[in-house]
């Protein structure tokens, strides 16, 4: 009999958790089921009785004495989910519906005049109707469309006809419609509705653990539905235990395997270092260790620094631990913050590991000179004129609906790295926006708004109407934003920023130069970024190893730069006779010679990623293809993959039971690695975030915050009449912040900074006149 088994293939639709554990075949006609471990067959009694026999369940049929426990285990509770399911349906429902049948109805029919031509019978589109049926009604259950179709029209008589196939004879075309049309008026509930009602079943369970808004926006929640829905009807829930046992325990070695693969990349480009604070105002001082290449970024650790800061010695043997446990072989740098302890602890670590460089974040460095920018006493001037009209606008739910209607749901502030970086980012956002302020304000909307004829509206209004504000923003603006392009490429999550940020920070000193032309005026902005811009031999050696800039440098630069490449070659090389090789081999890039000269290399200069380009074309140079690609594949900053929601860190220095600690620990090391997966694809999808939450109020604080005038207005602050209006549907651009940076680097000012630069003056009078 077993040659004639024709074994089918499982579909979607087999969602019971038995099917799982059996075979099935086709014998004939009829499907019959094999259990997977006592080799038991089943001629029939379908899916159910295979579950019982493998839950155990005695009086229906045979058991299965192999089944592992907890396959058994599990099936028990599956039925036994499913008996309490039918036993509260048939308690709230005398009549509980099958999911695939509709509901039973009754039947209605329109009765018309018997003079009609058609036997008495009229045309659905005719509106003489005499009533509603005076034949027999009957309740059912449908399976199918078709069978309403026929079974309601068997037996209906309408207009004296009680052959039903004779009146489908004359006017099916007519009636077919109207019936199909009164059943799907009565079944299925709308998509919209089901949808409202699992919307609200996950409100309910993220609220009543205390989740976070953002919760929504895991890449993990949807994959968490879709395995629900998987699981079909009766799928158990983990326990609490098992969340904090096999779960946990599971996911702790998913991520170490993860981690274990990234060392081979790690051997390969090298790797850095990324020191990060978490401090907050009551708990300890956390430092946070990340491992980071250009494939994938890692969180390795959290240590309690409160009583390690204070001293370099306690810094520098922390740093030295982690390097060790990453190899030093494979670090190439440790970035930190820019503070004289961490320089201190950095220096005496190259001291120990000549084969690395310790490198402030340029993060940090751009945010301090964001910082000095906003103490300018004009800059700060405008940023309290501009937060005078968000703080208004954010406190009452009128205004921000109106200003979200004229502004097509954009919001007018922009949260960024830090409060400095907001104050600018948000100063550009209200630049970009004042024509749709400057209409709101002059709008009857607003005029017949109450809050319009208050304190507060009428400073708005006549900030937003006042064009000395809207010139000195405009300044501000230039000014800024091409040090917060800097910012953006060096947090760039999509690529490594070695490559670029030296070009990068020359553009933004070119840009202010030629905005503001006098010498007098741009010089105090120089002087600024000069003052926290330390150049790095790792900055410099990586936009000479870049094709995309080397080629249109200047040869007098050239020469300059070339010192900080020997330097790397002497530190990042240990192998004397290998850096002998590398030095000469630069002679073969530096004038393009071989493959470097061939047209597609010169092309590519342009398109690829200068770590790709080395890796497709530095073959006949192999040392110092190696010797590119460990450079060009590092960041520039610390705060990559810093989340400010992960509270969970400070828990662990909370708890005083040591098996307690050792299990939040890995907790948020399961937790903050896949925060850290989702690096780079959330930038591609929607940008939108919410200027009132939570998350964003560290940054936003300042710009959102109600003061006294917010405080006496009359104006509404209910959340819930908040409209949510849609954005415009703009078409979705990556913008590449390293395209436009050029070619052409001759300003040798530029090059050389202000150091020998005697001016000592303020900025000049002359820059609003």
């Amino acid at each position: 009999m077993d040659s004639d088994l024709e074994p089918v293939a499982l579909t979607p639709q087999k969602q019971d958790s038995a099917w799982k554990h059996c075979e099935v075949y086709k014998y004939g006609d009829r499907v019959q089921m094999r259990c997977l471990y006592c080799r038991k067959m089943f001629k029939g009694g379908g899916i159910t009785r295979v579950k019982e026999h493998l839950a155990g369940k005695k009086g229906q049929g045979t058991i299965c004495d192999q089944v592992p426990e907890e396959v058994r285990l599990y099936l028990q509770q599956c039925i036994d989910g499913t008996v309490r399911r039918q036993r509260k349906r048939r308690k709230s429902s005398p009549e509980p519906l099958p999911i695939a049948y509709f509901p039973p109805c009754e039947v209605e029919t329109q009765v018309v005049a018997p003079s009609d031509v058609n036997n008495g019978f009229k045309s659905p589109s005719s509106d003489v109707v005499a009533g509603q049926s005076t034949g027999r009604t009957k309740q059912r259950t449908y399976r199918s469309r078709k069978n309403v179709e026929r079974n309601d029209l068997a037996n209906v008589e309408v207009g004296g006809v009680s052959n039903m196939s004779d009146l489908i004879d004359r006017d099916m075309d007519n009636l077919i419609p109207v019936a199909i049309s009164s059943v799907k008026n009565i079944v299925h509930p709308s998509s919209k509705d089901r949808e409202k009602t699992v919307h609200m079943a996950m409100g309910r369970f993220l609220f009543d653990i205390g989740a976070d808004f953002d919760a929504a926006n895991s890449v993990n929640f949807q994959p968490f539905i879709d395995s629900i829905v998987s699981g079909g009807f009766g799928v158990s829930i983990p326990t609490h235990e098992d969340l904090r046992g096999w779960i946990l325990k599971s996911c702790v070695e998913e991520v170490k395997k993860e981690i274990d693969e990234c060392k081979t990349l790690w051997k390969r480009t090298g790797c850095s270092v990324l020191v990060q604070e978490l401090n907050s105002n009551e708990g300890p001082m956390i430092l946070k260790f990340l491992v980071y290449c250009p494939e994938k970024v890692v969180f390795l650790k959290s240590v309690d620094a409160s009583e390690i800061l204070d001293s370099e010695n306690k810094l520098y043997e922390l740093l030295k631990e982690v390097v060790e446990e990453i190899g030093d072989t494979n670090v190439v740098q440790v970035i930190t913050k820019c503070e004289d302890h961490y320089a201190a602890a950095g220096k005496k670590l190259m001291d120990v590991y000549p084969s690395l460089y310790w490198v402030p974040c340029a993060a940090h460095c751009i945010d301090k000179m964001l910082e000095e920018f906003g103490k300018m006493d004009w800059i700060r001037e405008i940023i309290e004129q501009a937060r005078t009209v968000t703080r208004i606008i954010y406190n009452h739910s009128g205004v921000l609906n109106l200003v979200r209607k004229f502004t097509y749901g954009n919001d007018i502030v922009q949260p960024a790295f830090t409060s400095s970086a907001t104050n600018f980012t948000t100063m550009g956002r209200i630049a970009d926006l004042k024509p749709h302020l400057q209409a709101m304000v002059t709008s009857s909307e607003w005029n017949d708004c109450s809050y319009s004829k208050e304190a507060g509206g009428l400073a708005m209004t006549e900030t937003i109407n006042d064009e000395n504000f809207w010139k000195a923003l405009t300044l501000a603006n230039h000014i800024s934003a091409p040090i917060l392009r800097v910012l953006r490429i060096v947090c760039s999550e999509r690529k490594p920023a070695m490559g670029y940020v030296y070009a990068a920070v020359y553009r933004a000193k070119e840009a202010i130069k030629t905005h503001l032309v006098h010498r007098e005026d741009y010089i105090v902005y120089w002087k600024i970024i000069d003052r926290w811009w330390l150049q790095q031999p790792l900055h410099a050696a990586g936009f000479y190893l870049n094709p995309k800039f080397f080629y249109s440098i200047d040869e007098e630069m050239r020469s300059e730069i070339h010192l900080a490449v020997v330097d790397c070659i002497e530190k990042l090389v240990p192998d004397v006779n290998i850096q002998d090789i590398v030095i000469k081999d630069i002679n073969s890039y530096k004038n393009a010679v071989g493959i470097f000269g061939r047209n597609l290399a010169i092309r590519a200069r342009d398109t690829m990623l200068p770590a790709e380009w080395w890796s497709t074309y530095g073959e006949s140079c192999l040392n110092l293809s190696r010797f590119a690609i460990r450079i060009l594949s590092q960041t520039c900053s610390s705060s990559i993959g810093s989340g400010r929601n992960l509270t969970l860190i400070s828990q662990i220095y909370e708890s005083k039971n040591s098996i307690e600690r050792q299990r939040l620990s890995d907790l948020v090391f399961v937790q903050y690695n896949m925060h850290l997966r989702r690096l780079g694809s959330e930038s591609s999808g929607d940008d939108t975030v919410d200027p009132l939450s939570h998350s964003n109020m560290e940054v936003l604080e300042d710009w959102v915050s109600r003061n006294q005038v917010c405080i006496e207005g009359n104006g509404s602050s209910d959340w819930k009449s908040l409209e949510f209006i849609k954005r415009a549907e703009e078409v979705a651009v990556v913008i590449d912040e390293t395209e436009d940076l050029g070619s052409g680097f001759d300003d040798a000012e530029i090059f050389k900074g202000e150091k020998e630069a005697s001016y000592e003056g303020g900025y000049s009078e002359n820059l609003f006149t």
